[in-house]
């Protein structure tokens, strides 16, 4: 069996497309380009190539970028002092505080900031409270987990009665992913640390989505034949052929799966641009709540 590759890469694309007509829609009709706010505190690296990448991917579809670059040493009090600010403000339909932040802020507190309206990447305990229930929907569903439900949709695998396997307990990824796919009526394993026999607990699962941050820890053996995976891991590993002597590689060792699965995701190029695209949707969608 050779896989179908789950092009997210060409979806989001697609996705984007569709959005940039919306918003060049609203502009004809007189109406204010969508805002989104992002907020990074500290220099890493890796945090300033992804709001770099979200400010690139907003203004492909005529959203207004709104970037804030705080030192690492910010006190808390002066962080939730921008955001207050910034759920006052018309011009901002979305905010994002880029993660992970310095160790002396208290994440939690920093989310529970953000306005509910302005939640776009769905980090307030209250729209992820409301995803825990049932014949409730929060006003946003999570980015990561709605590009992986997009992708599921793509492999043309029916959810309902569905076996589906979460490798993973995040807050992010995890918790609302499964959460989503209850909603969508599949039976969901969460896995972890502490998960006992858990290859055999993926060979049962006809939707497997590995999300635990560990090189290539899925093998091919662990998964069923014909079933969907979809990898959210993206992990930098040793490669001395590759550009800068390092390469990316996902949670699943890709060549054994893809041997094996129905349709796999690649990394990168599969759920990556999938997650900007739907922060990019959602930012939109607040825009248009805002004038409802």
């Amino acid at each position: 069996m050779t896989a179908k590759i789950l092009d997210g890469k060409a979806q989001a694309a697609e996705l984007r497309g569709v959005l940039a007509q919306r918003v060049a829609a609203r502009a004809a009709a007189g109406k204010p380009a969508p805002g989104l706010a992002t907020v990074l505190v500290g220099d890493d690296p890796a945090s300033q190539v992804y709001v770099r990448g979200k400010h690139k991917a907003c203004r492909e579809v005529g959203i207004t970028p709104i970037g804030y670059e705080l030192p690492a040493g910010t006190p808390q009090a002066e962080l939730l002092a921008l955001i207050t600010e910034l759920n006052g403000r018309a011009d901002v339909h979305g905010i994002l505080v880029q993660l992970p932040l310095p160790a002396h802020l208290d994440a939690a507190a920093v989310q529970s900031a953000v306005a509910l309206e302005k939640d776009v990447d769905c980090l307030h305990p209250a729209n992820l409270g409301l995803l825990a229930q049932r014949d409730r929907q929060p006003r946003f569903t999570p980015c990561t987990p709605t590009g992986v439900m997009r992708l599921v949709k793509l492999a043309g695998l029916a959810l309902p009665g569905a076996n589906a396997v979460v490798l993973g307990r995040s807050n992010i990824v995890g918790m609302p992913l499964a959460l989503l796919l209850t909603k969508a009526d599949a039976t969901v394993t969460i896995a972890h640390s502490h998960t006992r026999d858990l290859p055999e607990l993926c060979r049962r699962a006809d939707l497997l989505v590995a999300a635990v941050g560990r090189p290539e820890l899925v093998r091919g053996d662990w998964v069923k034949p014909g079933a969907v995976v979809i990898d959210v891991g993206v992990n930098e590993v040793p490669d001395k052929a590759a550009h800068r002597g390092r390469r990316l590689v996902g949670d699943v060792a890709f060549d054994e799966a893809a041997a094996v699965a129905a349709a796999i995701t690649p990394v990168p190029g599969g759920v990556g641009p999938m997650t900007i695209a739907m922060l990019l949707e959602n930012t939109l969608h607040a825009a248009e709540l805002a004038e409802a």
